[in-house]
């Protein structure tokens, strides 16, 4: 194929189709001038995973450099690994270009330095940067280091500098993040998951019990239903969604697509259905109201596997838009009455025969049936004939045989009430019995390559690893602690796994303080900072805002781009006295205080912050592993090393830390004790090596380690082989128990390729491994009926063959518990139950209800007039004065990603910037006729905080839809550019969105606002 290098760029900006070309060899050979054959002649191959969303997909780097002394390896072809069981040697625009972001112009190569006031950088040494930046953080410490609340309890906590976390770096270096941080005594320590995919965690944990994807890409191909609802996985995840199209290929299965725009996904769908931004809540509480109206739901998984017919207590109930317990005063519920009816044993009352009217199943049929097909039309937009296809085509895998899969990311997420949109789906997924089943499940599609992993490793404000909870200052002892954390089993013979909470935290606190940490002094406890209140990142901007933050170090995270409301970060960051940012690329956040025209807008020398710039490698030069969205833990090798000065995260953490501690023990200081206590003995502590840190996170035997009988289990020094083995006497150390079984005796788990799937449904167990336990699909025991067979013989997962639970996945239940036992398959609830009522552990109901987003078209909710919206919305006074109306701002904006550029990082890539050089924004044909804009004209598009300027794209893929009898356009805004990278300059799409978060994982809305559009 003979083209020419503008003809391959066209192909190129066509998205998916022009790279794979490019993938193929169809190059123009002016380009590629060098004979395909002959290229990777001398090359040293190194297996690695790309950095951009959580497909996961395998890569090979090719690099010249045979690594001898005074000779550096140099990468200088990239392409995917055909071994790889998910992407099978597919990239998309985005990896196929990844080579341009490795060697990127906008590369950092040199610690820098912006003093105050400055206009400038200036170029420093590591050694100055590493003793000023010690020296600011010791002298905040010291003066706002609070080792005591006012009541006299220990809570060693520093709350006035703040840590935000990669979500692209290693799960190594996220450990080396919690332990520096936590060491120090920070609470504001956060990642990129606050600000994407913390409502799954808040929404899936307490429906299941686990906060993760329940099945894999290679899972979906098992599905006869798909369904892609809040997500565009043929835009954002192009080589995953092969995986629906091999559903539709060969297990003819129908896609459905619902969204506010006619997207790639929508393009290959059987069924396309527009709705109204944030009226997802409506069209899934139709769905629910659908199935129970029409019997549509799978009897004997609903009876034998989820609560349904558990009774509810008499003080609970739902009126006028609110739940039993609300304080208005507060604006928080006090969930006490969102519990079971109890017996005399403790145990929840239950009705098999769901006569009784205050068993779960009537209760949600009484809460859903408002939720009429002429409901969803009046607030959505879908046409009842849309919405009854929807439902049918799920309906129809009620039975036994067959299942549907729900596809979903930020679409859902990026709302204010993105939890409880998760938790309908949950529902749906429970009633159909298409939980743990074979191309079933609830799918998050995890957006940045390591997001699953910086969760997994609790790097959020009150997390710590393996989702224990960081303590408050009300637990004051480690019995209080435990207590608290330790459910009670709400029914009988229940695996209750959570039961071993005090396991996995001792252990966690060996791993942390190692020899410090004894059963006198708790373990450590008193070392770990005590939260007084949250500390997200929506609370860490109102604090910088206000001057109660005063330093920031911020790792791999576009704050700027990335917090809600621009306008406001800008604020927030010029009060700080001193901000770290540590990242392979420049960023508008390590730029804040630059002025770039309407872009930025500030005036340099009235801001104070003093800025450090610090070059760190990207993931093409480390070694460790990252999660997927699968859960898969994929271990990947360094190719080369950071550009000139740059150093691996881990190596400006080691060397920051140690001279803190050095700082500490030549002049002393505010409680030097937690930093003293933390475990940092690396062999070379200033250095720490990613495999030594991958065996601290799976764990260790600390003694010789017998059973019951007196068996030698496992001798000291002995790697775990998984988080069974774990003890709360001392004897064992592990920093994140879910990560137990990673690294074990055998060797590092995570390293492995075997991709041979001799059952044919995608069961690649010997690929990586995958936590819990190497399991592939969660509550798989869900797979089997109540008698242990399974529900579809064509699809046997795992079976009970008398005496044991065997089958193609590692068992998600204890491998001899007879189904006689009558233990449930969620086994991380206390009742063993899926959830279809969420108990109390949903901050705004335990049934999900629609709340109008804060800024809606709509002057009231049909649903509830005096309710208009959610109660417990979180939101600061300062922020609500920001809110816009729709008299002033009628259109509805969504964000969104394109296939060519992933959030900030491509368009510092030539071959991304070449294919997508300019913002733009999408508007209906309606809209742009009453406005008199054409395609291509400047756009100027305003909202109550700010305003963007692009190119207008007009399309008939945005539909104008009537909501409550009046007409109402979206505009699409993708969310890419900014005034860094090698594209054109454009504006912080953030610049419009409001501050304005979830009320259970304070995840700002970014995907339902108002604006308005003018011709520019």
């Amino acid at each position: 194929m003979q083209i020419n290098r503008r003809s391959f760029f066209k192909i190129c900006a066509g998205g998916l189709a022009g790279t794979s070309a490019a993938l193929l060899g169809f190059a123009p050979t002016t380009a590629l001038a060098s004979v395909r054959e002959f290229k990777l002649i001398r090359a040293r191959e190194t297996r690695n995973n790309c950095t951009y969303c959580s497909v996961g997909c395998g890569m090979l780097i090719y690099s010249l450099g045979e690594g001898s002394e005074n000779a550096s390896a140099s990468i200088y072809h990239i392409e995917g690994d055909p071994d790889h069981p998910v992407s099978r040697g597919s990239l998309c625009p985005k990896g196929a270009g990844v080579i341009d972001f490795i060697h990127s112009e906008q590369r950092l190569k040199y610690p820098e330095y912006r003093a105050p006031g400055s206009d400038k950088w200036q170029r420093i040494s590591w050694d100055e940067a590493f003793e000023r930046i010690a020296r600011l953080m010791k002298q905040d410490r010291d003066a706002h280091f609070q080792a005591t609340n006012a009541a006299g309890v220990t809570v060693n906590r520093w709350p006035t500098t703040a840590m935000l976390c990669s979500s692209a770096a290693s799960n190594e270096t996220g450990l080396l993040d919690q332990k520096f941080a936590r060491a120090l005594g920070i609470l504001a320590l956060e990642n990129q998951a606050r600000l994407c995919h913390g409502p799954t965690v808040a929404a899936l944990a307490p429906s299941f019990g686990r906060g993760a994807m329940t099945n894999s890409w290679n899972d979906i191909k098992n599905a006869n239903v798909v369904m892609i609802m809040g997500g565009n996985p043929a835009e954002a995840h192009p080589v995953g969604f092969k995986w629906v199209i091999k559903a539709k290929t060969h297990n003819n299965a129908q896609v459905i697509v619902v969204d506010p725009r006619f997207n790639r996904s929508a393009a290959v769908a059987d069924l396309y259905a527009p709705l109204r931004a944030g009226s997802d809540v409506v069209f899934l509480m139709g769905v629910i109201n659908y199935l129970l109206q029409h019997n549509k739901i799978q009897q004997e998984y609903v009876r034998a596997f989820t609560n349904a017919a558990l009774i509810v207590s008499e003080g609970f109930s739902f009126s006028d838009g609110l739940f039993s317990g609300y304080d208005a005063e507060t604006r928080q519920y006090d969930r006490q009455s969102w519990h079971y009816a109890l017996d005399e044993n403790g145990h929840a009352r239950r009705d098999d025969s769901f006569a009784h009217p205050r068993c779960v199943l009537n209760l949600l049929k009484s809460h859903a049936s408002r939720y009429t097909p002429e409901m969803v039309t009046r607030l959505c937009g879908t046409s009842q004939e849309s919405f009854i296809a929807v439902c049918e085509q799920l309906a129809s895998t009620c039975v036994p045989t067959r299942t549907a899969t729900i596809l979903y990311a930020l679409g859902w997420t990026h709302h204010t009430n993105g939890s409880q949109i998760i938790r309908t789906a949950a529902m749906i997924q429970l009633l159909l019995g298409n939980i743990g089943m074979p191309g079933g499940g609830i799918n998050a599609l995890r957006g940045h390559s390591n997001v699953q992993g910086y969760t997994d490793l609790g790097l959020l404000a009150q997390s710590l690893p393996g989702y224990l909870p960081l303590p408050s200052e009300k637990l004051t002892t480690l019995a209080n602690y435990l207590q608290k954390a330790t459910p009670v089993a709400t029914l009988p013979d229940q695996v209750n796994y959570w039961q071993n909470t005090d396991k996995f935290f001792v252990s966690l606190m060996k791993s942390f303080y190692g020899d410090n940490a004894t059963a006198e002094n708790q373990w450590g406890y008193d070392w770990l900072p005590k939260w007084d209140k949250s500390y997200d990142c929506m609370a860490q901007a109102e604090m910088m805002e206000q001057g109660a933050l005063n330093g920031c170090l911020i790792q791999g995270f576009n704050l700027l781009a990335a917090f809600p409301d621009k306008n406001k970060a800008v604020r927030a960051l010029s009060r700080l006295k001193y901000m770290v940012v540590i990242d392979p690329l420049r960023t508008e956040t390590a730029s804040f205080w630059q002025h770039h025209d309407a872009f930025n807008d500030v005036d340099p020398a009235t801001i104070q912050t003093e800025v450090f710039r610090l070059p760190s490698s990207c993931f093409a030069e480390e070694s460790g592993s990252v999660a997927n969205s699968s859960r898969w833990l994929q271990w990947h090798w360094a190719a080369a090393e950071p550009p000139a000065e740059a150093l691996h995260d881990g190596k400006i953490l080691g060397n920051l830390f140690m001279r803190l501690r050095a700082l500490y023990r030549q002049e002393g200081g505010a409680t030097p004790e937690p930093l003293m206590a933390m475990r940092w003995d690396y062999r070379d502590p200033y250095n720490p090596e990613p495999e030594e840190v991958a065996q601290e996170s799976n764990g260790q035997a600390l003694a010789d380690i017998y059973d019951a009988s007196g068996t030698l289990l496992l001798k000291k020094g002995q790697q775990l082989n998984g988080f069974s083995e774990l003890r709360n006497d001392g004897t064992t150390a592990s920093a994140c128990w879910i990560y137990s079984g990673s690294w074990t005796p055998e060797g590092n788990q995570m390293a492995r390729r075997d991709n041979a799937d001799p059952s044919g449904l995608g069961a690649v167990s010997g690929w990586a491994w995958a936590w819990p336990a190497n399991r592939r699909i969660l509550y798989n025991r869900a797979s089997a009926d109540a008698q242990g067979k399974a529900w579809d013989p064509q699809r046997r997962l795992i079976e009970w063959d008398g005496a044991r639970w065997h089958g193609i996945d590692v068992p998600d239940y204890p491998v001899t518990l007879s189904p006689q036992q009558q233990a449930g398959p969620f086994i991380m609830q206390p009742d063993g139950l899926g959830h279809l009522f969420a108990l109390d552990k949903m901050a705004d109901g335990p049934f999900p209800e629609h709340y109008e987003p804060m800024e809606s078209p709509l002057a009231d909710n049909p649903l509830h007039p005096q309710q208009r919206h959610s109660p417990v919305v979180r939101l600061f006074s300062s922020d609500a004065a920001q809110l816009g109306e729709a008299a002033d701002y009628p259109c509805v904006a969504t964000t969104y990603s394109i296939t060519e550029l992933f959030r900030h990082w491509t368009k510092h890539a030539l071959l991304n910037a070449i294919a997508q050089p300019e913002q733009f924004v999408e508007i209906g044909t309606e809209l742009a006729e009453e406005k008199g804009i054409q395609a291509g004209d400047s756009v100027r598009v305003t909202s109550r905080r700010g305003y963007i300027k692009a190119k207008a794209v007009v399309t008939r893929r945005l539909q104008r839809l009537m909501i409550d009898g009046t007409p109402v356009d979206t505009v699409g805004i993708p969310c890419h550019w900014g005034f860094e990278g090698t594209t054109r300059k454009g504006f912080l799409a953030n610049t419009l969105t409001p501050s304005v978060g979830d009320a259970n994982s304070q995840t700002p809305e970014y995907k339902g606002f108002l604006v308005k559009v003018e011709k520019a």
